[in-house]
């Protein structure tokens, strides 16, 4: 893939910015006598640096100068010669020259047009540099110019003497401290902003106390404050949205060298990579990119140790030698989405499985009761590898379970695995455009405040108590198609907790990939763009937060972790259960494409002692089913890939299961679906509206006799 040069450019003219001060300046010292060694140090490194990117972007004239003036300053910093008047006349002129081609640049020059550099005076640079046993003093030996030496002409045609301008950059460069001080400090000024509406609404109510012949100057004065207030709030959200823009980057500055690193990995193992990079303009928050850069590095060398073939492989398997990698990104709402695949041999299901039962993470029971899904979220384990030896490209024993955490916990996104044998891996990563200013949801439960981000937040229901249904002991909301367990935030957090529920309930249901819960909650607060800050490095062990906001004057609220929630809530609602030995238990294959209703349904029916296993989709289930023999088959209607009909349809056309229970549990509560799910064989179905732990047990004990 071809090199853009132009899209580096504009970050060489603004590298050069910085670096032609500090010469100037470091001559100047020279000059005066006052330069030490780490002066000297810090003007080599500067020309060392515009050499080196210039070098890399083609621009020959300035790398020319600088590699010259480099010359010069390297016998300054060996002490094979020392500054003298002659010297320092020629790095001053070497210096002009480069300002003056970084000008033209800046002013939107492309590199061919920049003039060749100055043939006399990169050989002056280089003579002052050689080595000479006269003496700086003897004039006859070392002639002095009496005129600075004859420059290149430039580009553009002579200015009229007199009309010369100082041409500036239109970039500033400023240290990223700097940045996140003028940031953290809007936001506080955004924070005290909005606690005006709350002076608002106070004034408001104490002139309605007030006798109504003492309202009238006060109600004025209201009038102007609410006036003022409302005129500032979009200008304070703007001026603070701005000062966010100002730390946001182009993906690029991670995609580009991580597209030129897959080349050279796999050039390293035997191996031929094309790397697409697309996306690479969308930007991020500096926060976000600096801590991206390490979990994609870490997906890009497992893609290239453990999924990519070597190209003896690839042309057995009848591919082309060459594997591709996809680096993409694209802006989905408040979301940026960034997602690499590659086109290698996937992750081997049953390779996961034996690895898992090698390190004893789970039973074989357990494994047969996971679905594709679950099997391959397993690699996400702390340690887990399928590779037999670690290796410096797959990370040296640095597992999925880091860049799982970093996306996750720090930085408040999302991880999707996928992959297919034979065809490849896709990660999928979804993260915030920004962790400094999110949209917050606060909450009271157990006499205390909390927030939420709103992109955990799935929805808000209010019901009654009563339309809970009991699963297993768990209080379970039927949403829609899903059963949501439904648990009391308070009770999650071991905060005080009424005796009763409140009738209505209002529930705020939180979710995190397939995974939901319903939270009972006392009351709303408010729902705002707040500003996150940053847990102290002495609370950061609190698993169940995730960061604070502040709330008015002084007042701190602690923002919930919702996946270390979800875990707790999981913990938190597994009820004991008298289960029947496996030998007599009989098996029972659940599919459904909702993980929540996998999860009950299955806690349901081992509590009264039956095996599960769980299945996501209907070819899923299909596929279980005809490897394993199974007493009866649970199954939805609506999945992807395989809807229940189909599922029920294919069961009954194989002799082992063309006389087994299957029971359909949908949403759809047509009489026309009933008919339809009888017509393809389904011993019975159940509307998830109507549904009954104790009727589905009596229903399979009926079926199985």
């Amino acid at each position: 893939m071809a090199l853009d040069i132009r899209r580096f450019i504009q970050r060489f003219v603004e590298e050069a910015a910085d670096h032609l001060p500090r010469l100037r300046e470091g001559i100047s010292a020279l000059e005066q006598g006052a330069a030490d060694k780490e002066r000297i140090n810090e003007l080599f490194r500067s020309a060392h640096t515009l050499k080196g990117s210039s070098r890399m972007l083609k621009l020959t004239p300035i790398t020319a100068v600088a590699h010259s003036m480099e010359e010069l300053l390297s016998a300054f910093r060996d002490g094979s010669q020392v500054p003298g008047p002659d010297s320092i006349s020629l790095l001053y002129q070497a210096t002009d020259a480069l300002a003056d081609d970084v000008a033209q640049l800046a002013q939107g020059a492309s590199p061919e047009t920049l003039a060749v550099a100055d043939p006399v005076l990169c050989q002056a640079l280089e003579a002052a540099a050689q080595p000479s046993t006269a003496t700086l003093s003897n004039a006859e030996e070392a002639p002095e110019p009496t005129a600075p030496l004859p420059l290149s002409p430039p580009v553009n045609p002579p200015r009229p003497a007199g009309s010369a301008t100082l041409a500036l950059s239109d970039t500033v460069r400023v240290r990223l401290e700097r940045l996140d001080d003028v940031i953290r400090l809007m936001g506080e000024v955004l924070s005290g902003h909005h606690h005006l509406h709350t002076l608002v609404e106070q004034a408001q109510a104490l002139e309605a106390r007030l006798p109504g012949d003492q309202r009238s100057a006060i109600h004025a004065f209201n009038r102007d404050l609410k006036d003022s207030v409302l005129s500032h709030d979009a200008l304070m959200s703007d001026l603070h949205e701005r000062a966010l823009q100002m730390r946001m980057l182009p993906l690029g500055v991670v995609f580009d060298p991580l597209a030129q690193m897959a080349r050279e990995l796999a050039q390293s193992l035997g191996k031929h990579v094309d790397c697409r990079v697309r996306g690479s303009e969308i930007e991020l928050d500096r926060q976000l990119i600096d801590r991206l850069s390490d979990p994609l590095i870490h997906l890009l060398r497992n893609a290239l140790d453990h999924g990519l073939e070597t190209p003896e492989q690839r042309k057995a398997a009848g591919k082309p030698p060459r594997g591709q990698l996809i680096l993409e990104a694209w802006q989905d709402g408040n979301w940026v989405v960034v997602e690499m695949h590659d086109d290698g041999t996937g992750i081997a299901l049953d390779a996961v499985r034996q690895k898992a039962l090698a390190k004893q993470l789970l039973s074989e029971e357990q494994l047969s009761a996971l679905s594709e899904q679950e099997t391959l979220d397993l690699i996400f384990l702390p340690g887990f590898s399928t590779k037999a030896m670690i290796t410096d490209f797959s990370g040296r024993g640095v597992g999925m379970d880091v860049v799982k955490r970093t996306i996750m916990g720090e930085l408040s996104g999302d991880l999707q695995l996928s992959s297919e044998a034979g065809k490849g891996t896709r990660f999928t990563l979804r993260l915030p455009l920004s962790l400094a200013l999110m949209r917050v949801l606060l909450i009271e439960a157990g006499n205390v405040t909390l927030g939420i981000t709103a992109p955990h937040v799935a929805e808000l229901v209010e019901c009654s108590p009563a339309q809970f249904i009991d699963a297993a002991g768990q209080p379970t909301l039927i949403l829609r198609n899903e059963f949501v367990p439904v648990v009391p935030l308070a009770q999650l957090l071991d905060l005080p907790v009424a005796d009763t529920l409140p009738d209505p309930a209002l529930l705020v249901v939180v979710h995190q990939r397939q995974q939901k819960l319903a939270l009972i909650v006392d009351t709303l607060v408010d729902e705002r763009d707040m500003v996150i800050k940053p847990l102290p490095e002495h609370l950061r062990y609190l698993p169940l937060i995730s960061g604070m906001v502040s709330q008015g004057r002084n007042a701190l609220v602690s923002l919930l972790h919702v996946p270390a929630l979800l875990e707790r809530a999981k913990r938190h609602t597994l009820a004991p259960r008298d289960v029947e030995p496996s030998g007599t238990a009989h098996r029972i294959l659940v599919v459904d494409d909702s993980l929540n209703t996998r999860e009950i349904e299955k806690d349901v029916l081992e509590a009264w002692g039956y095996q599960v296993t769980l299945a996501e989709n209907g070819r899923d289930g299909l596929n279980k089913a005809l490897a394993e023999s199974f007493d009866a088959v649970l199954t939805d209607v609506e999945m992807p890939v395989m809807d229940g009909f189909a599922l029920t349809a294919r069961l009954r056309e194989n002799e082992l299961y063309r006389h087994k229970p299957i029971i359909i549990i949908t949403s759809r509560e047509k009489e026309s679906d009933r008919q339809r799910g009888m017509e393809v064989g389904a011993d019975a179905y159940i509307v998830k509206g109507s549904f009954d732990q104790n009727n589905l047990v009596e229903t399979l004990k009926a079926l199985l006799g």
